[in-house]
């Protein structure tokens, strides 16, 4: 397994980390980033001598603050939404179905992309200056996959679901905690001697009994996902509107987007 410039593999003993490594712009995710993940995950799946698999991003400022929107500007049918989504839904189901237990170790920004990589892990540690959310709802107006959106329900509950992507709100550390979008909340001097002992005690536990363990929760969260196909029609209205390529425009340009409903 090798490194990329953007996702950067580590090996420490029968621990892997992967840091997305783009501090300039937050470490928002490129296509080639998503496919190296991808790919990381099913060689770490694999490989017998790993046990623990921790993901972070570089910098200090953000663990990823979403996708890179300027390959959005590209997207000019349905299919190029359909094809997107999907590919995210690959990727987040890869990660989750790892049969090594998965750490998302955050720092910062948690966003968009970045949130839906940290819901597919087993456990999320952050530092106290978290900011989680997916706020397309005045960004660009795109929308999600329900698998996605079923992750975000189950870790939180429809109310709040429903108050990060209808009312685009960011939640911070203490409240993500409560809300039980975090397993705790630790300080940036703390957190990675702290992710240790998380990695320690995985480790010191049965293996046959932790893999179990995390299989079955996966199966009985599959039981009540959706089923292929049926949010195509929402991707496909929303990614297709004039609202979204002109709110993907005002993005990348820094300018101000007036939302029309079509």
């Amino acid at each position: 397994m090798s490194s990329t410039d953007e996702l950067l593999y580590e090996r420490e003993g029968r621990v892997a980390w992967l840091s997305f490594n783009r501090p300039q712009v937050r470490n928002a995710m490129t296509w080639g980033m998503y496919d190296s993940l991808e790919r990381l995950c099913l060689e770490l799946n694999e490989d017998p001598d790993i046990d623990v698999v921790v993901l972070r991003g570089t910098g200090g400022e953000a663990f990823v603050a979403g996708t890179d929107i300027k390959q959005f500007s590209s997207f000019s049918q349905a299919q190029d939404a359909l094809d997107y989504e999907r590919r995210i839904d690959r990727v987040m189901a890869t990660l989750e179905s790892l049969s090594k237990p998965t750490i998302a170790l955050i720092e910062g920004y948690c966003i968009g992309g970045g949130a839906a990589i940290a819901m597919a892990c087993d456990f999320r540690y952050c530092t106290p200056d978290l900011k989680f959310g997916v706020p397309i709802a005045k960004t660009i107006g795109n929308c999600v996959s329900m698998n996605n959106v079923s992750r975000l329900v189950d870790l939180a509950g429809p109310a709040r679901a429903k108050e990060v992507l209808m009312l685009a709100s960011i939640i911070k550390a203490d409240e993500a905690k409560q809300a039980g979008l975090v397993t705790a909340v630790i300080d940036h001097k703390d957190i990675e001697s702290e992710v240790r002992g998380v990695i320690e005690k995985l480790q010191s536990f049965a293996p046959l009994t932790i893999r179990a363990s995390k299989e079955a929760i996966r199966r009985f969260q599959k039981y009540h996902s959706p089923e292929d196909g049926q949010d195509e029609d929402l991707i496909a209205l929303c990614y297709t509107s004039q609202d979204f390529h002109g709110a993907v425009e005002a993005f990348i340009n820094k300018t101000s987007h007036t939302w029309r409903g079509r």
